[in-house]
């Protein structure tokens, strides 16, 4: 095979069609290479991360705006819970945790999902309907495990890290179904039933709140997407790891959507769900996250779990414990809808004012999903705009990378997301009114040249 190389003044790519960028390569990359190794692209996020990196950031250190963050501010928040910054751990807490995980944190989570979105329903969930994993990485991988020879689903543009997964397991087929910046990335439910039978997908995988749009798919909508997943037998496997940051639900203080809300039997159902403490609880260091799903799908992906990653920490599951409440999360949720929403806000209104063109305003999730085609060249493409954004020391992820291609099968041409670029409004909100301001320099001297 071709080595793959850097070059600091142009773009090439390797044979296997992964885009190498200016100073850097988007995948993994050694002095060395071995027979026994292939390259190993780097998601999204980590590739900016690794530039910067190159250029003396580091995760604190001063004078950063780390706009291209997977992860919400993790300090006390106005209303929130206090944080927990000290954890006891027992004796036996030295011992494995169970595969799918500790039974009191499956019976917590069940019973937080039944109390937030099945209340009064006959069905309900089973610390049985739940298995513990140790990050959002992990649950997708023990579900993708699982899957047998079918043909699975996935949207254009969506979360970096499908596209490795989705590559790995050569079981299952991924098909990309597109969706379209102005159509505002809508996908009705008609549209899901066509694709199901159409393509004969045997499941779908999404986020939902979408990373990067935004685009949430909610109450009608979602209610009739679980319906076909029932009717065609169809697994909606779900990444609801945004679904606590919703913007707009009038009147709601801490608005929360699952998919768990529309479920009929919890057993029955081929409904999937993965969540956890990363955003939602805003504890992403405690790499806690759960699958919710029919017994049988839980049964099999803790067994791909026995061979994969053999389970999570046990003390920090016997914490998450306090935490994985009814009670917990709405208040949390409050406070996240406050603060979020105002930095929401403030990042919307200043990208557009530099020039950056929105599809659609982000309905959930904390991240702007903007095009930079109308800005000043050399501006006006992702890469370009991040490698110009980084030299300021502000740090952005290239639309790009949300073009999932698992095994590049659609070649190496341009992406549709080449103008495209995600900015997080996950840091405080000092960081991103110090972005704002550098931007519009960039975008002030682009101009004049």
């Amino acid at each position: 095979m071709d080595h793959w190389r850097a070059t600091s003044n142009h773009t090439v790519r390797g044979s296997t069609g992964v885009r190498l960028g200016v100073r850097g390569i988007v995948g993994a990359v050694s002095e060395t290479t071995f027979s026994a190794f292939r390259p190993v692209p780097r998601t999204g996020v980590i590739y900016v991360t690794t530039e910067a990196q190159k250029l003396g950031f580091r995760f604190g250190a001063e004078g950063w705006c780390n706009l291209g963050q997977g992860q919400p501010e993790t300090g006390p928040l106005p209303g929130a819970p206090p944080r927990i910054e000290g954890l006891p751990i027992a004796l036996d807490d030295q011992e494995y945790a169970p595969v799918p995980g500790l039974w009191e944190l499956r019976e917590s989570v069940a019973s937080m999902y039944n109390a937030l979105y099945r209340r009064g329903l006959p069905s309900q969930y089973t610390a049985e309907n739940v298995s513990i994993s140790g990050g959002g990485r992990v649950s997708l991988l023990r579900a993708a495990a699982a899957l047998g020879r079918i043909n699975l689903g996935h949207f254009l543009p969506d979360y970096t890290a499908y596209e490795e997964l989705l590559d790995v397991f050569r079981l299952f087929s991924p098909i990309p179904i597109l969706l379209e910046g102005d159509k505002g990335y809508a996908f009705p439910p008609d549209a899901l039933e066509r694709e199901i039978v159409g393509r004969g997908l045997g499941a779908v995988l999404l986020s939902n709140p979408c990373n990067p749009t935004g685009k949430v798919i909610g109450g009608a909508d979602l209610a009739r997407w679980v319906e076909l997943s029932r009717l065609h037998d169809c697994a909606l496997l779900l990444d609801e790891f945004y679904s606590h940051y919703l913007w707009n639900a009038p009147g709601d203080p801490a608005p929360m959507e699952s998919a768990a809300r529309y479920v009929e039997d919890v057993d029955r159902d081929p409904v999937v769900i993965f969540d956890g403490l990363t955003k939602n609880w805003r504890y992403p260091g405690w790499r806690i996250t759960w699958t919710v799903a029919p017994r049988t799908v839980i049964e099999a992906v803790a067994s791909a779990g026995s061979f994969l990653d053999g389970g999570g920490s046990k003390p920090m599951q016997r914490a998450a414990c306090a935490v994985v409440t009814e009670a917990h999360a709405r208040a949390e949720t409050a406070a996240i809808h406050d603060v979020f929403g105002r930095k929401r806000a403030l990042l919307v209104e200043g990208l557009r004012r530099i020039g950056v063109t929105l599809d659609v305003e982000p309905e959930g999730g904390f991240y702007v999903w903007g095009s930079v085609a109308s800005l000043p060249a050399p501006l006006n493409t992702g890469m370009e705009f991040f490698r110009s954004a980084l030299a300021e020391k502000i740090i952005t992820v290239p639309g790009e990378f949300f073009d999932v291609n698992p095994g590049k099968r659609r070649g190496g041409r341009s992406s549709r997301f080449r103008d495209h670029v995600r900015f997080s409004f996950g840091p405080e909100e000092s960081v991103l009114r110090t972005a704002l301001g550098r931007l519009e320099g960039i975008v002030a001297r682009a101009q004049n040249r």
